[in-house]
């Protein structure tokens, strides 16, 4: 009688060092990639046909417009509700004042605090990173709330519109028509 010899049979193990070495390396760069790739939508009203209708024009429209020189607060009711220059720098370099800025819409905030839309009015001449910051300026404000930093709100809903041809002390008109 022949007999059987069997073998022993063993499963090999797994060498897992190249995968854990590829992991120590890729987790550190994917996070640190996830910081910079940070991204924020603003969503924006863009005029249509419609927004001159005559329903529209009653109601309080708040308006801020992006000139070279200065930032003009004003309403399609009173006209213009405040003027503001630029901070003096050396030639152009002068920035205009958002601090000023967001301590008109405060004020006016607290006049209407039911109103959430404001209409921006950049010149042709106005800078991507002006307008983005008057943007950032009339949308809210840090405020201290029980001990804690937060954003308080002033004007979320953003309409952008043309800045009127430049009459100086003349208010804009409802909607950016000039």
């Amino acid at each position: 009688m022949r007999r059987k010899h069997r073998r022993l049979q063993s499963d090999p193990d797994l060498d897992i060092t190249p995968f854990m070495n590829l992991m120590i390396v890729l987790v550190p760069v994917l996070l640190l990639n996830m910081v910079f790739a940070h991204t924020s939508v603003l969503e924006l009203n863009f005029p249509t046909g419609e927004s001159l209708t005559p329903d529209h024009v009653e109601e309080l429209q708040i308006q801020v417009v992006i000139h070279a020189d200065r930032l003009v607060v004003a309403d399609n009711q009173g006209g213009v509700i405040k003027s503001i220059a630029r901070v003096d720098g050396e030639g152009d370099n002068g920035e205009h004042d958002f601090v000023q800025l967001k301590d008109v819409m405060k004020e006016i905030k607290s006049r209407v605090p039911d109103k959430k839309d404001v209409i921006i009015m950049p010149s042709r001449e106005t800078s991507y990173q002006a307008l983005v910051t008057v943007m950032d300026t009339v949308r809210s404000y840090d405020a201290v709330v029980a001990g804690s930093v937060v954003e308080a709100e002033l004007f979320p809903e953003i309409s952008l519109g043309d800045a009127p041809v430049a009459d100086t002390d003349e208010a804009p008109k409802a909607g950016g028509q000039s």
